[in-house]
Formats: structure tokens, C-alpha cells, sequence
């Protein structure tokens, strides 16, 4: 049960925002202490993603754990259970989002949309070329934080030379055959 009241808790709900959340805040200066340069929410691309590295094109996308449903379990083993003439998953809580018991068919619905919504997202910006990375608040707890971010500043140089490393490629590809030419 509740301890709030509805009305309360539709408060404290609409008091949570998107932008400038702490987990968003700890990547972002880790980044730029790095040297890493950032745009922010970008409205050109789709989602808006939180970070966007333009020299590495990556997005990256900073995610709650409770709004995006993170790790979150199907109930019935992946079955769809019909309620009122829409098919909807029945989702089991997991260790680091927890869906609340009251109102739990919105709940569900709600979290079940965002992670399509993510996931179209994802689609379209690899399909227009970008890199997608998704880091979850619970990747940002203290204990596994340094962890995490070490690992995005190895996959954003990974990324970085790949790309540039094709370039490269091509270029010493044609060299020998360029001085085939002149022997």
C-alpha cells in the first residue's frame, strides 16, 4: 500500500525531470575532465540523446533505471496475457527497479513503451550512422562507477579508431598501386 496519498505522489512523480539528473551529471564530468566534448540533448537527432560526441558519432544515452525498465523480467516466460483486447507483458520487478504495486497495469504499459520507444530510437540513429551507448543509473553506483566509466572512455577510443582506421586502410591500399605505376 501507498503511504502517499495520490495527489502527493503524482507530485513527487512530476517533480522528476529528464535533464541534469545526477547519474547524467557523474558521466558528464567524467567526460570533460577526460577531454571529452559533448553537445547536449540534441534536437537534430532522434531521442534527443543526453551526450552527443560528434567526433566519435556516438550518442549516449544516461538511463533510469525505473523509467527504462532495466533488467526487468517477463512474469510469464515469454507469453502474452491478454487484458482488456491489447497484449501486454506482466512484468517481475528486478533488483534495481522496482515496479510499484498500486496502479501496476500503468506501470507496466508505461515502461513497456518507453523501452520500444528506446529501442526505435537506437534503430533509426544506427541506420543514420551513430554509435549508441546506453549507461544505467545502478552502472553508476559508487562501488562499480570507476568500473563503468572506464569502460565507456575504452569503448568511446575504441570507436574512434575504428572509424578512423578505415580511412587509413584505403590510403595504404592504393600507395602500393600507385608506385606499381611509377616502377
Amino acid at each position: 500500500m501507498d503511504k502517499l496519498s495520490p495527489q502527493q505522489r503524482h507530485a513527487n512523480m512530476a517533480a522528476i525531470h529528464s535533464k541534469g539528473t545526477k547519474p547524467e551529471m557523474v558521466v558528464r564530468q567524467w567526460l570533460w575532465s577526460r577531454g571529452f566534448r559533448y553537445r547536449l540533448n540534441s534536437p537534430r537527432l532522434p531521442g534527443h540523446p543526453d551526450l552527443v560526441l560528434r567526433k566519435y558519432r556516438t550518442c549516449i544515452f544516461v538511463n533510469g533505471c525505473f523509467w527504462h525498465g532495466h533488467k526487468l523480467r517477463n512474469a510469464q516466460s515469454e507469453e502474452l496475457r491478454v487484458k482488456s483486447e491489447e497484449f501486454t507483458f506482466d512484468y517481475e520487478s528486478s533488483e534495481c527497479c522496482k515496479i510499484p504495486h498500486t496502479n501496476r497495469e500503468f506501470w507496466v504499459n508505461k515502461i513497456r513503451r518507453n523501452q520500444e520507444r528506446d529501442e526505435e530510437e537506437r534503430m533509426r540513429l544506427k541506420e543514420m550512422g551513430w554509435h549508441c551507448i546506453t549507461i544505467w543509473e545502478c552502472e553508476l553506483k559508487p562501488k562499480v562507477r570507476q568500473e563503468t566509466l572506464t569502460a565507456l572512455e575504452y569503448t568511446l577510443n575504441h570507436i574512434f579508431l575504428d572509424d578512423h582506421a578505415c580511412r587509413y586502410r584505403i590510403e595504404e591500399e592504393t600507395l602500393p598501386m600507385a608506385a606499381e605505376e611509377y616502377l
